[in-house]
């Protein structure tokens, strides 16, 4: 793989960037990536939620660029990681599911036995992810030290192009998604603060992976949190979760408080995302409810996407345009001025005129326990406002009312997002030439 260094002065001087990135550049920043694991894109206070606080990831949504309609490429931690790390779609990546579809036999999920088998039949996909370039790799190559901290599926992070990493991927430990990387967040932020450290020592610049096992289940917060939320959530379960979104805000908020107080603001680019979305259901502690996790409805895929670089980047809350996690790591390696590899799918979402050119957003939906794209695919999905469709795959359609509320023989859901944004009328039936003319655009995407 070679990777080209550009000037990011060329960049600005082609008119593409001048639009959202000032002309005096600091040197090349280094890159904090927080992604959130499990939450809706409405459970925010700078998003209108009436009853959880998110002062940290509020004061980074007000001093960056931040989209408020932005998509994961999928709704399942797994694949929307991994498009993150490649810039490629599920389909092109080929990790489409979280666990691999074995024969369980008499070994129970999760247990020693169960995690022996699924990591020989897990080794090939993490094998065949590992000849793709990834964000580490390049950075890498750019002369960057990295950090992978919280979710981590791809064995060992050394795979995914990381120098160091807290998660070890080995099965026999109870490797699968992230084994003593969890521990970010949940129990500090010590070992990026060091690792900062070092890397400063060694007068390099940084990325950190910081995707903490947050506000993901198990909903353990803080008392003091619970208490807080008890008095106006629906329900126990409910008041856990939010508080736990505080609790991954708090964590935020420190990330960026030791970014400032160490004097690298102005020379650190924060990103934001989440992984997918979550519905807390009311009555199940831990579980998620209709229409989100798993599913390609709005509360599984949508997601805001901040982009923060203190008196680079101008501040802006953009609420009109598209965009996609396949955008973030085009748009690293661009504001970086490093060119980002050809397979790579996404646009740099600082550049006005890429993405005024964008009029359409695709993803798709897996089954969690998979075994290839074609096997594994449920639906594939369209974003062209005012415009959603939703197109069950023919073979591997899924039908389960708990979470998927159409007719069995359903062949397509088409939604106005901005008249009904809670997705409830299915106006497929009443428009067969606009479905058709998605259908086609979904195919040409599929098929690019």
């Amino acid at each position: 793989m070679k990777t080209k260094i550009l000037l990011l002065s060329v960049l600005i001087l082609a008119g593409g960037l001048t639009a959202c990135i000032k002309t005096t550049m600091p040197d090349r920043p280094n890159i904090v990536l927080i992604i959130s694991d499990d939450q809706s894109w409405t459970d925010y206070s700078f998003l209108g939620h009436e009853h959880i606080e998110t002062p940290g990831i509020d004061q980074l949504a007000a001093g960056g660029l931040t989209f408020t309609r932005g998509y994961t490429t999928a709704p399942l931690c797994r694949p929307a990681l991994a498009s993150i790390a490649t810039g490629l779609y599920p389909h092109q990546h080929k990790v489409v599911g979280n666990d691999p579809v074995f024969d369980l036999g008499t070994s129970k999920r999760y247990g020693e036995e169960w995690m022996k088998i699924r990591a020989e039949i897990n080794e090939p996909v993490v094998a065949a992810f590992e000849q793709l370039p990834t964000l580490a790799d390049i950075l890498g190559e750019a002369g960057y030290v990295s950090l992978q901290t919280g979710k981590w599926w791809e064995g060992n992070p050394s795979r995914g192009g990381f120098t160091k990493g807290m998660t070890h991927g080995d099965p026999a430990r109870g490797g699968r998604h992230g084994d003593e990387g969890l521990r970010i967040g949940r129990e500090g932020l010590d070992k990026i603060y060091n690792f900062i450290e070092d890397a400063r020592g060694q007068e390099k610049p940084f990325f950190v992976w910081y995707a903490p096992f947050l506000p993901h289940a198990p909903h353990t917060p803080p008392d003091s949190l619970r208490d807080k939320y008890l008095p106006v959530a629906p329900s126990e379960a409910v008041a856990n979760y939010w508080a736990m979104c505080e609790l991954f805000d708090i964590t935020c908020g420190q990330l960026m408080d030791y970014i400032e107080a160490e004097g690298l603001s102005e020379n650190t680019l924060f990103v934001y995302v989440a992984d997918n979305g979550w519905i807390q259901d009311p009555d199940r502690p831990n579980r998620f409810d209709a229409m989100s996790k798993t599913t390609p409805y709005e509360m599984g895929i949508r997601t805001p996407m901040i982009f923060r670089w203190k008196g680079v980047i101008t501040p802006e809350m953009n609420k009109e345009n598209l965009v996609s996690s396949i955008d973030i790591a085009t748009t690293i390696l661009d504001i970086c001025g490093i060119e980002a590899e050809p397979e790579m799918q996404g646009i740099n979402i600082l550049d006005k005129k890429a993405l005024s050119g964008r009029d359409a957003i695709f993803a798709e939906a897996y089954a969690h326990d998979f075994t290839s794209v074609d096997k594994s695919l449920n639906f594939r999905i369209i974003v062209k406002l005012p415009w959603k469709l939703i197109l069950p795959d023919a073979v591997n359609r899924p039908y389960n009312p708990e979470f998927y509320p159409f007719e069995p023989d359903a062949k397509a859901q088409l939604y106005n997002l901005l008249e009904d944004p809670n997705e409830r009328v299915n106006l497929a039936a009443e428009n067969p030439e606009l479905v058709l003319s998605l259908t086609e655009e979904i195919e040409k995407w599929w098929n690019n």
